[in-house]
């Protein structure tokens, strides 16, 4: 079986502290935020996809331009071992193209993300013979609509491995975190870009602050050319420090960092999730003691607000919510929360705010494949209102959404 992993590092399984109190909160969804000027489906739930082998999903996303995706797959037929990369249709839910079919004992494929100009960016896993260890390559689609590998992106590192990708396709700079596998895993941003085979700034992160312990995210404020990041200094401990939320400008790499909300009895605990909406900065973190949503003006270095996900209260670690999407055409945040709380953890949801922190509308419905290990997250087409997420029935299913 080859070497594979998922490009997002595994959180820690949740200390349950309490259970939802509900008081009468209106959970269903409500109108649509002010400025939201492209309605298309009324919200909830499309098509389901599922991959063509049948394969556990490792990464996708999607052209917020366009109506392609992009996924990688992973997993046994009988007592054979598949893997591929499908391109698929967004609108559809239909599979396009499945190619890089060959050789799975020795090759595997995560999906880092799509970039500006529909740039695929696909992480390929090559065990040399007469090892157990994956090499790392990567592997480009220029654009996605080519179905097929159409190029490479060469590293200015030997062996790192991509872990996040910043949300951001309005330009060409993209920036992604990345750890040195023969470095003790010391992590970096990747200034880079990715179309063009060029990188114009590698960032190295103190390990101290930015190691996998410390669960950083990250965004990108394009618009003053900063990289965005969240990080646990405590490593989000039951009373511990406040989050810290940090800028990297992408060109010199000077960087400054202001302490986050940290609400709460237990505190704020580990950031779960973050975006960032790249042309005004606003920015959205999720954290797990206290089943909050925070609001940041990253242009000021300050707070806008912390709200309280519905049906929860402040020890509701339960309830919390993962990864975060955003909008920057209609200024939203869709934040996941694999068990929704207003259900009782019946299914999941995901919630939608605008970026004053105003709650807009809950989509419901979801079955998120775990809420212990952090799934990508929700891979949207904001001219479209609509969005897919890692949340079929099973690991090798996604699940269209309108919002």
């Amino acid at each position: 079986m080859p070497f594979f992993q998922s490009r997002l590092a595994p959180r820690r399984a949740r200390r349950p502290l309490s259970a939802c109190i509900v008081l009468g909160l209106l959970c269903s969804a409500t109108a649509a935020a002010a400025g939201a000027t492209i309605p298309q489906q009324r919200a909830g739930l499309g098509k389901a996809l599922t991959t063509k082998d049948g394969g556990q999903i490792y990464g996708f996303d999607i052209d917020q331009n366009g109506s392609d995706g992009v996924l990688a797959s992973a997993g046994y037929q009988g007592n054979t071992f598949f893997v591929s990369v499908e391109t698929f249709d967004q609108d559809t839910g239909k599979i396009k193209k499945s190619f890089a079919t060959k050789n799975s004992a020795r090759n595997s494929y995560s999906v880092d993300g799509i970039f500006a100009g529909d740039v695929g960016l696909v992480t390929h896993y090559v065990v040399p013979k007469g090892s157990i260890y994956a090499k790392r390559e990567y592997d480009v689609l220029n654009p996605v609509t080519a179905n097929g590998f159409t190029g490479t992106w060469t590293s200015p590192i030997s062996d790192i491995d991509i872990k996040l990708a910043a949300e951001n396709q309005s330009t060409t700079t993209g920036v992604v975190y990345a750890i040195e596998l023969k470095k003790q895993d010391d992590p970096v941003l990747v200034v880079s870009d990715i179309g063009a085979n060029t990188v114009s700034k590698v960032i190295r992160l103190d390990p101290n602050s930015f190691s996998l312990s410390n669960g950083p995210q990250l965004g990108e404020y394009s618009q003053a050319n900063q990289a965005v990041m969240a990080e646990s200094p405590d490593g989000g401990a039951v009373g511990g420090d406040a989050p810290l939320m940090w800028l990297f400008d992408m060109t010199t790499g000077k960087n400054s960092n202001f302490a986050g909300y940290n609400n709460g009895p237990y505190h704020a605990g580990d950031v779960n999730g973050l975006a960032t909406d790249p042309a005004t900065g606003v920015t959205a973190t999720d954290t797990e003691l206290n089943a909050q949503v925070e609001f940041y003006d990253m242009a000021h270095q300050t707070g806008i607000a912390a709200v309280q996900l519905p049906c929860t209260n402040d020890t509701d670690q339960t309830f919390s919510g993962s990864v975060i999407a955003v909008d920057p055409v209609n200024q939203l945040f869709l934040v996941t929360e694999p068990a929704n709380a207003c259900d009782e953890g019946a299914d999941g949801a995901i919630i939608v705010y605008d970026e004053s922190g105003n709650y807009v509308e809950t989509i419901s419905g979801f079955h998120f494949a775990s809420d212990v290990v952090q799934f990508p997250p929700p891979a949207l087409n904001p001219s479209k209102r609509m969005g897919w997420a890692f949340a079929g029935n099973g690991v090798s299913q996604l699940q269209q959404f309108f919002y």
